[in-house]
């Protein structure tokens, strides 16, 4: 948990809520969405249309579906999509479904008029986030990881932006410098990534009772994670002493492709190295996609 982190318990809803840093969280989106304007700009049309990790989904439709999801947090009504999106073989749920409305929309526009309407949103919503008040900030909405406040709900848009980045450039087989791994968006992203340890290890993965796991990331994210059960898994400080019963070690960029379900980066270390109780750290492992 970051320094500018604290949880408080909401008298809307009897369940911790996260409070979030202003400043901090829209210089990490601000900046992410610079990084992927940056990425596409002078994009040969043709590039625009490579797939990619992403099924069903070119690099058009990547940078669409955050089109569209700004333009629904900026009040834009979807369109309506040509086909029942639904039926479509890579759309596996409701939020699918809704991701794909403006894909289909802005499917026939040329690269270069997506990005434009990136450019667009993106400023539209940089103002309305800068000047969005502090009670606004930290009151409770609806949000893909639960009743939240809005500051957390825009730590895990950096995430998802971050993780489109990444969608990109494995698209356009141009892996990102350490340098450009170490920026803000990264930390943030990898922040919404920790606090879902818990739940991954202790409900997806099942480690038993009094385990204390250990995922230990490697390269320019370096980081570790450490998640101990006791009644239920949560993230900790640390183990206050005993060692770890499992541990897992990655690269930290790996890590991050393996959460979100999609294949790991051929331009990094694929190596898993597993430790302890080998057992709970693979099946933790096989089940650290969390991601909707």
């Amino acid at each position: 948990m970051s320094v500018n982190e604290r949880a408080y318990y909401s008298s809307m809803a009897d369940r911790p809520v996260t409070k979030l840093d202003k400043s901090e969280v829209l210089a990490g989106l601000f900046a992410e969405w610079d990084d992927i304007d940056a990425l596409l700009d002078g994009l040969p049309e043709a590039q625009w249309l490579a797939p990619s990790p992403l099924p069903g989904w070119d690099v058009k439709a990547v940078v669409s579906h955050m089109v569209g999801t700004e333009s629904f947090l900026s009040g834009v009504r979807a369109p309506q999509p040509d086909v029942d999106v639904s039926t479509l073989d890579h759309v596996r749920n409701d939020i699918g479904a809704m991701n794909e409305v403006w894909v289909r929309h802005l499917g026939a526009e040329a690269g270069a008029a997506v990005l434009e309407r990136f450019r667009a949103i993106t400023t539209e919503r940089r103002t309305a986030l800068a000047e969005m008040s502090d009670e606004e900030w930290d009151a409770v909405t609806p949000t893909p990881v639960g009743p939240e406040s809005y500051g957390r709900f825009m730590r895990v848009r950096v995430f998802d932006c971050w993780m489109h980045e990444h969608d990109i450039r494995q698209a356009l087989q141009r892996p990102p410098s350490d340098a450009e791994l170490k920026g803000p968006a990264a930390q943030l992203a990898l922040e919404e990534i920790a606090v879902s340890m818990g739940y991954v290890v202790g409900k997806l993965g099942k480690a038993p009772d009094g385990s204390r796991v250990l995922i230990e990331l490697t390269g320019p994210l370096a980081r570790s994670i450490r998640v101990s059960v006791d009644g239920r898994a949560r993230v900790v400080d640390d183990f206050a002493g005993p060692e770890p019963t499992a541990t897992i070690r990655l690269d930290a960029l790996q890590f991050t492709r393996l959460c979100g379900g999609r294949p790991m980066s051929a331009a990094r270390a694929r190596d898993i190295e597993l430790g302890g109780d080998r057992d709970v750290a693979a099946r933790i492992v096989e089940h650290l996609n969390f991601v909707i």
